[in-house]
């Protein structure tokens, strides 16, 4: 099969594939950037109470399934050390007995799988965590508080907290790259970029921003950032709904997603009136990857597409 063929088929594949496994799950099947082919499944088990929940985020490289893996990864908080690590060679075993074929059916109900069988489900007084952001009264009747994790809700540590302490006024202004705003039913939306080290410099940045009386003004400014430490590899990173629930959560998702650092990005939203559903979502992610297709923040992982799924940076696609 000659390469073009290849792409087509794979591309083809992929479309049936995703339509699918939307019709299957519903809701709990969530797109998270369209253009990148980059997807969240939230998979539960209802036989426990409270519920085990994993959260599984998808990217398919272009040569998916024919001879590339997906790039995955999993969030779940109460996930950790033996479980996290044989849930993962489950997944990697189940693909390399099944090369060539689409396999996220498989994996999702492998997962779901995996979830019954805990011994403990019986015990467990853990439960799904509950978001610190008020929903807005205006579309409230469409959020699924379960469709992604709720990174609105990371603490950061004493040691990390100290950083913004004092007053920002003293650190370098970065530049400020603007979008091209994007209109829907008389809601606009504009993102907003910047780079960052710092968390005093994300702080300036925002109050630099907040000078601009249109952008103040905004019914919105979610804002999502990842600082890399190199020192102890690891990830400054936070996220800000401002009344947008879950926005800022599915913002910071996508950078993870994307494996950008050191980065700030900002949507604005004028809201015009008419409720746009989930299509806000859509709308502030696809603003947000715009812009750092614009500024060359995606590199990274358009060449993890081409080389099967595999970053020169593995360690920056895990959580910290």
């Amino acid at each position: 099969m000659d390469a073009g063929l290849g792409s087509s088929s794979d591309l083809q594949s992929q479309v049936e594939e995703i339509e699918a496994l939307s019709a299957i799950y519903g809701d709990e099947w969530c797109v998270i950037d369209e253009a990148s082919r980059i997807f969240c499944i939230k998979i539960s088990d209802d036989t426990c109470e409270p519920k085990w929940s994993v959260c599984l985020q998808i990217m398919l490289p272009e040569d998916y399934p024919s001879s590339a893996p997906p790039i995955y990864q999993i969030n779940a908080g109460w996930l950790r050390g033996p479980d996290r690590i044989k849930l993962s060679n489950s997944l990697e075993e189940l693909y390399l007995e099944n090369v060539g074929e689409s396999i996220l059916y498989l994996w999702v109900e492998k997962i779901r799988e995996f979830l019954i069988e805990r011994p403990q489900c019986a015990n467990t007084v853990e439960g799904p965590e509950t978001g610190r952001a008020v929903t807005t009264e205006e579309e409230d009747e469409d959020w699924d508080e379960g469709s992604i994790p709720d990174y609105g809700a990371l603490k950061l540590t004493t040691e990390q907290a100290h950083l913004f302490s004092s007053s920002s006024a003293d650190e370098e202004l970065p530049p400020i790259k603007h979008g091209e705003a994007v209109t829907d039913r008389r809601s606009t939306f504009q993102s907003h970029l910047a780079p960052v080290v710092t968390p005093k410099q994300v702080q300036r940045v925002i109050d630099k921003l907040y000078e601009n009386k249109k952008i103040a003004s905004a019914t919105h400014n979610i804002y999502a950032y990842r600082i890399y430490c190199e020192d102890k590899n690891t990830f400054l990173q936070d996220c800000e709904d401002d009344g947008e629930t879950a926005a800022g959560g599915r913002l910071l998702h996508l950078l993870q997603i994307l494996d950008v650092r050191n980065v700030l990005v900002v949507v604005s939203r004028w809201y015009g009136g008419i409720l746009l559903g989930p299509d806000r979502f859509k709308h502030i992610n696809n603003c947000a990857r715009n812009i750092l297709v614009q500024e060359g923040y995606t590199e990274t992982m358009d060449e993890a597409s081409r080389t099967g799924g595999k970053s020169r940076k593995p360690k920056s696609k895990k959580m910290k």
